[in-house]
């Protein structure tokens, strides 16, 4: 099973504010949808909280929520206390890709522990004032595969890319 990062964050690594996102960059959010439609989605309980009622949980995917909380639930949602619990569930699901979603402590212990086969990462092209941001990690481990650039326009405030990593 390939497990996958999927990430946007600005050139100052920030990827939220208040336990929400910094910027609404439509194209962006139908690219997340695309790529982890189908798949397990792995993410952290307060990433999972900072999802609207609406979209909780994601639809179309199978939802693992990481919390040490050993009470937590979540509706229609597989709850772990582990990121390596979740991997381990999506593996015996006969999952071929699982996607690792945050937030910031999450995509921090998958990375640490090199549990990560390749990233997707939207680069969005401005700074932003974050009180989460995405960890450092040796890039020297990634070879670029692809890279898409979207301008800003009418729908979008900020230009951004679509980069797609390798581990070597």
């Amino acid at each position: 099973m390939k497990v996958s990062l999927i990430v946007a964050k600005a050139e100052n690594e920030a990827i939220g504010k208040d336990n929400d996102l910094i910027w609404h960059l439509r194209d962006d959010l139908r690219y997340f949808s695309a790529v982890t439609k189908g798949h397990f989605v792995i993410m952290g309980r307060m990433n999972y909280d900072s999802i609207p009622d609406k979209y909780r949980p994601l639809p179309g995917r199978t939802n693992v929520v990481v919390t040490r909380n050993k009470s937590f639930e979540a509706e229609d949602c597989v709850v772990v206390n582990s990121i390596q619990e979740g991997l381990e569930i999506a593996k015996e699901n006969n999952e071929e890709e699982t996607f690792v979603i945050g937030g910031g402590q999450i995509y921090k212990e998958s990375l640490d522990a090199d549990l990560v086969d390749k990233l997707y990462i939207t680069y969005v092209h401005h700074e932003f004032d974050g009180d989460v941001y995405f960890p450092e990690f040796d890039m020297s481990k990634w070879k670029k595969t692809s890279e898409i650039f979207h301008p800003k326009d009418e729908k979008h405030e900020y230009s951004f890319s679509y980069v797609t990593y390798e581990k070597k």
